[in-house]
């Protein structure tokens, strides 16, 4: 199974963590970010890996060269940052390559998330339901949040309390909104419907595809640990927590 890590941002928010490293490499519990997040994709049952790459890139790639995950890693370089969509389809060629495993979910995760997501149930739910993606979602707190309906299917999103909701369909309320958590799992044939030109958002193609009753769902996890590491704050609090997640994050 193949999967995509999210790693190409600038990391503003994590400065001054970030003036000399990427992201990726910032450690939390004594562990560089990427190799927790590899480390969640391996015990998951994930074999081979992308990594997309833009600040302070050569450093990645010469800590993927320096290690052994046990899995492929590969780096897609970005030489302008793309978003997460222009990043993933820019990484195409990777989940394409094998023409016998073009059926074959993947997953995709940001860098600066960590969390105890079940990632194989996330799998089995997207395979169940043959959905185009499906997206880790949780009832928390956040200013920005999609809205899905009584299905679970994707309708649109809200991006603060002040501003209008974006719905993406014709689909009738009410509406449940839902904090996304940075994890998805997506079929190859998204590559035949991202129509986008990059840099752009991931988001905003599900949001287009949803409109067009493309299979867009929910996956809740609410018992899960779940935290954003895109402030200094929150990796120190990760850090004081890592008895919560550190050895679930490994199973």
């Amino acid at each position: 199974m193949k999967a995509m890590v999210l790693a190409a941002g600038l990391g503003t928010r994590l400065r001054p963590l970030t003036n000399d490293r990427p992201k990726a490499l910032v450690e939390v519990a004594g562990r560089p970010l990427l190799a927790i997040v590899l480390d969640r994709l391996r015990a998951a049952g994930v074999t081979e890996t992308i990594v997309n790459a833009h600040h302070f890139a050569g450093m990645i790639s010469d800590y993927i060269a320096r290690n052994d995950f046990g899995m492929r890693v590969e780096v897609s370089l970005e030489e302008t940052v793309l978003d997460t969509g222009g990043g993933l389809k820019q990484a195409a060629w990777f989940f394409l390559e094998d023409p016998d495993r073009l059926d074959q979910p993947f997953l995709v995760h940001n860098v600066d998330v960590i969390s105890t997501i079940d990632l194989r149930a996330l799998l089995a739910f997207h395979r169940s339901n043959q959905a185009l993606a499906t997206l880790a979602v949780q009832r928390r707190a956040s200013a920005r949040c999609l809205l899905f309906d009584s299905q679970g299917q994707l309708c649109g999103r809200r991006t603060g309390a002040e501003a209008a909701d974006e719905i993406a369909s014709s689909a009738a309320g009410p509406f449940h909104a839902l904090a996304f958590s940075g994890v998805h799992a997506l079929s190859p044939r998204i590559f035949d419907c991202m129509t986008e030109q990059a840099p752009f958002s991931i988001i905003s193609a599900y949001l287009r595809l949803a409109a067009r009753l493309e299979t867009i769902l929910a996956f809740e996890d609410d018992s899960a640990y779940w935290r954003d590491l895109g402030r200094p704050e929150s990796v120190r609090q990760a850090a004081e927590e890592a008895e919560r997640w550190l050895l679930r994050a490994k199973g």
